[in-house]
């Protein structure tokens, strides 16, 4: 029996690596729209986590978190 660890727990004080972002519009109207984060995971996957109840068409990005953005975020 082998025994799996989770690496991200929802309750965890880690924070996400990536924004999950949805393009809308096209040319100089395109715009992203957040729908959700991601944490990344020991194995080189990815644990998604996303807003509310998500009914799109089409997919959408994982973008790497940047140090600026978690320090806008945190006020700091």
């Amino acid at each position: 029996m082998t025994t799996q660890k989770n690496t991200i727990n929802e309750k965890s004080s880690s924070r996400p690596t990536h924004n999950l972002r949805k393009k809308i519009g096209y040319g100089k109207q395109t715009d992203f729209e957040t729908i959700g984060v991601a944490w990344t995971r020991e194995n080189g996957g990815l644990y998604i986590k996303l807003y509310g109840t998500q009914v799109f068409d089409g997919g959408f990005y994982a973008i790497p978190v940047k140090e600026v953005e978690i320090d806008e975020e945190s006020g700091q």
